[in-house]
């Protein structure tokens, strides 16, 4: 059983017990984080689409810690100027387990 889910704009595949990096949430880790946003609910051969949402559909997990992803270098060059700029950037992720899913 799975449920594709709305969680900060993007959707992901929620399974019980699995984990997941979502966009930084502003929570603390070891508290729930539940969302009403269910696209899709799948059940073997069994399963229910919204539109957009599933109505009484709820996928409850729990905030793990905040990760940080791989770092990503910027180099902006133009050509026979002399212009070179280096910059870095790590984007920041918050761990999610899913503990279930209603509906």
């Amino acid at each position: 059983m799975y449920a594709l889910v709305e969680i900060a704009g993007k959707q992901y595949k929620a399974v019980v017990g699995e984990k997941v990096l979502v966009d930084h949430l502003n929570l603390e880790s070891g508290s729930t984080y539940e969302t009403e946003k269910v696209l899709a609910i799948v059940d073997g051969e069994n399963a229910k689409f919204g539109s957009p949402y599933i109505a009484d559909a709820k996928v409850t997990g729990t905030v793990g810690e905040m990760v940080k992803g791989d770092k990503v270098k910027v180099y902006k060059f133009h050509r026979r100027k002399g212009y070179r700029r280096t910059q870095g950037h790590r984007e920041q992720y918050t761990e999610l387990t899913f503990v279930a899913i209603e509906g």
